[in-house]
């Protein structure tokens, strides 16, 4: 599979996921708190190259490749550089459209626990703030309202490419190689 195709594929992926995170934020009227971005500053958070993939593609599509890789080389930082905490708007992801597939998943997706059941994942904000409709939207899900699981959306990323989806990295550097990788595969292309 070429690179565009396996971008193409991500894409519809994350499409699909969108709509189904879309469904259940209708359905049991969870949200994320105008502005808030909370959970991007988590220093842990690791991600896969693949899901990075189209995010690297747009950046050289744009001339700005080679400006990313520096800037993430030059970085030390852990919280994700995509970042902007100082921008103003519903959201502080600069790349919204081309973010990861953890960062869609956050808050509105479920784990299956070790007895097969679905447990909601999202963060103590929505768990606090909104608490009568997470407490609904735990019982919907044991109910079986539809609710995207993580495991299945990492599996149909696997099916386009195991090799980039095969490790976890900090989300940084998920970034820096998915970068290297569109790199490397234009420069044998020109």
């Amino acid at each position: 599979m070429q690179l565009e195709e396996k971008v193409a594929a991500v894409h519809r992926v994350f499409e699909n996921l969108d709509q189904q995170i879309a469904y259940f934020q209708t359905a049991t009227t969870l949200h994320c708190k105008f502005g808030c971005g909370k959970c991007c500053f988590k220093a842990d958070l690791e991600a896969t190259v693949l899901e990075f993939l189209p995010f690297a593609l747009h950046l050289y599509q744009q001339n700005q490749a080679e400006e990313w890789l520096e800037k993430i080389n030059q970085s030390d930082s852990t919280i994700c550089l995509i970042l902007n905490p100082t921008q103003s708007g519903a959201g502080l992801c600069t790349e919204y459209p081309h973010r990861g597939l953890i960062c869609r998943l956050f808050g509105y997706s479920a784990r299956t626990n070790k007895y097969g059941k679905k447990e909601l994942v999202t963060c103590q904000i929505i768990k606090s703030e909104q608490s009568e409709a997470y407490e609904q939207a735990v019982v919907n899900i044991e109910d079986g309202t539809e609710v995207p699981v993580m495991n299945q959306y990492y599996m149909q990323l696997h099916a386009i490419d195991f090799d980039l989806t095969k490790n976890f990295y900090p989300v940084n550097e998920a970034i820096r190689r998915a970068i290297e990788t569109v790199l490397q595969y234009y420069v044998y292309r020109t």
